[in-house]
């Protein structure tokens, strides 16, 4: 069965945000900060409820049984109907099993918004037994099912409290980590026009998912030491032959923990 572990990023939906408060007179800048603004003062925090947030970025790590690969879907110039159209298209083909971190709180919730906004078909994704007898007790929407495997939600036991962030697991394990970049400046370097930057941040979280669920994966049995250590040694291998920047700065920092 291939795995999907994928990561997005988003910044405010402007266009939404013009007509929700009639701020038609002022340039995106403009839009994305009152929208921040007013979140704060309903909630305290600029974090934008999730109808309100458009996605420029989705990467994915396929693992399949000899692949491993790492990339953003569409490039620098797809507009979101194409990356999420893409992503959907791509649990059709495979019907791969996701893993994300906080995937369920937060990365499929907003793409599901996202593909509704847009029209996006993905039958596939939200099969649930009707069609195929096997999505009846095992499909990507029950939070205690296998098919998407989040795994902040099942480290926790499920307990908010109990949650820790990415950066901060990744950390505790010797992971690179987030590497100059954080998802509260994607906004500020969007409007930079660096969304190359973002892709290639979005796919160094996706990387550092990858090596915590290759860690899980030991922990719950399904990989021995030598297979363990051989999955981060093909890891190596597949971003050394790429020759990217950020991938070999990861490398660099990966190197530097001594894991």
């Amino acid at each position: 069965m291939p795995v999907f572990v994928f990561d997005i990023e988003t910044i405010p939906d402007v266009e939404f945000g013009r007509r929700l408060y009639g701020l038609e007179d002022l340039s995106d800048k403009q839009v994305g900060y009152v929208m921040q603004a007013k979140r704060r003062e309903e909630s305290g925090s600029e974090f934008l409820s999730y109808e309100q947030q458009r996605v420029v970025a989705i990467s994915v790590a396929l693992r399949s049984r000899d692949t491993f690969k790492v990339w953003s879907l569409g490039d620098a110039e797809s507009s979101e109907a194409e990356i999420i159209q893409r992503f959907f298209d791509g649990i059709e083909r495979y019907t791969p099993d996701l893993v994300s971190w906080n995937g369920g709180g937060f990365d499929l919730p907003v793409l599901h918004y996202r593909a509704m906004r847009h029209g996006i078909s993905a039958p596939r994704y939200w099969e649930s037994g009707d069609e195929d007898q096997a999505f009846r007790y095992n499909n990507y929407l029950n939070r205690y099912h296998s098919r998407h495997l989040d795994l902040m939600d099942v480290l926790s036991s499920f307990q908010g409290r109990a949650r820790v962030g990415l950066q901060a697991m990744a950390s505790l394990l010797g992971f690179p980590g987030k590497l100059g970049m954080s998802g509260d400046k994607v906004w500020d370097a969007y409007l930079d026009g660096q969304i190359e930057a973002i892709r290639n941040y979005c796919e160094t979280d996706v990387l550092n998912t990858y090596l915590i669920f290759s860690r899980f994966e030991l922990m719950r049995g399904r990989l021995n030491r030598d297979e363990y250590l051989n999955e981060l040694a093909g890891v190596r291998e597949v971003l050394r032959a790429q020759s990217k920047p950020h991938f070999e700065e990861f490398l660099s920092a990966w190197r530097e923990s001594g894991c």
